[in-house]
């Protein structure tokens, strides 16, 4: 497993330099953030003034070498826009949205794993279609879409709930302040995550539940829930274990959208003004930090792999 692991670790590496390589390809031909200082006051010395003191003067290729060159120092460089160090920016607003991951995450799999369970024992009948009706309604609503309809729901119509932020202002945040605003925007990434995966969980356990080796341990009378819960589950936690591995990427990605309409102070906010305002630095450091997530997860998933079947073997 140790060398599997060191394997893994070193295959990651050429892997988050493809990734970066493209993301900054990318991310130049948007356009350059010199672009965002023209005007009738700025003339054109001063802004090749500016391009000379950034490094964009310089062709694309030399442009990621030097902020690689930066990356393997440990400086992520700069922000253009508020000249505060990106690491700093970054660990200043990955607490938020680690926690809205996290919550979302755990409220998603708590509603997706017992429905998925249910789905599957009571196949073909209404409460098993009323619950695959759900999963499709989960999956196939845009956040965007939800998260405006609750906003226009519960702030604008009824006024129950905070429409943004972390925090009310002047409350110090304390805990069900938190709690109000996380509601919101932890609904519509736990209602997304739990309709992509009821599926997936709900075909896992049928396949399961075909086996030869559970009818006969119901034959034995051991019982509905430890054959279910015990047998069945354990082995259908492969394809689930993939799943959730899948799905902490995608949450990572999805929180983008939604931290920007809740205002959010997390990495999406962040990365939203960063884009919009071409803050070439800022916008690398969160792309490095999201092939890391990436990557980091894949590798966790295949350990786990190993933790629920100790078959497997690498």
């Amino acid at each position: 497993m140790l060398r599997y692991i060191f394997k893994k670790l070193l295959l990651a590496v050429p892997v988050l330099l493809g990734i970066t390589l493209i993301d900054y390809l990318l991310m130049s031909a948007a356009g350059s953030p010199l672009d965002m200082l023209a005007g009738p006051r700025i003339t054109q010395s001063a802004i090749a003034v500016k391009a000379a003191k950034l490094g964009l003067s310089r062709p694309i290729w030399e442009q990621y070498i030097l902020w690689l060159q930066q990356v393997l120092q440990g400086n992520l460089g700069y922000s253009y826009k508020s000249y505060q160090p990106v690491a700093q920016l970054i660990g200043s607003h990955v607490a938020p949205t680690l926690l809205l991951m996290g919550v979302s995450l755990l409220v998603g799999l708590l509603l997706a794993i017992p429905s998925g369970i249910y789905s599957a024992v009571h196949r073909y009948q209404k409460r098993d279609y009323a619950i695959v009706a759900v999963s499709f309604l989960g999956s196939s609503i845009p956040s965007f879409f939800m998260a405006l309809l609750l906003i226009f729901l519960f702030t604008v119509r009824l006024g129950w709930l905070p429409s943004g932020g972390m925090a009310t202002a002047g409350t110090g945040g304390n805990f069900w302040d938190v709690a109000q605003h996380m509601i919101m925007p932890v609904t519509v990434l736990s209602f997304s995550i739990a309709g992509s995966n009821i599926r997936y969980i709900r075909s896992a356990v049928l396949e399961i539940l075909e086996t030869d080796y559970l009818r006969t341990a119901t034959a034995k009378g051991i019982g509905r829930f430890l054959v279910i819960n015990r047998h069945a589950l354990r082995n259908a936690l492969l394809p689930i274990i993939t799943v959730i591995g899948m799905q902490i990427p995608v949450l990572f990605g999805g929180a983008v959208i939604v931290e920007q309409l809740f205002s959010w102070p997390g990495l999406g906010l962040l990365t939203m003004n960063a884009i919009i305002g071409r803050d070439y630095p800022v916008v690398m450091g969160v792309c490095l930090l999201s092939g890391v997530v990436v990557l980091a997860s894949n590798l966790l998933t295949d350990v786990a792999y190993a933790m629920a079947d100790p078959t497997i073997r690498y």
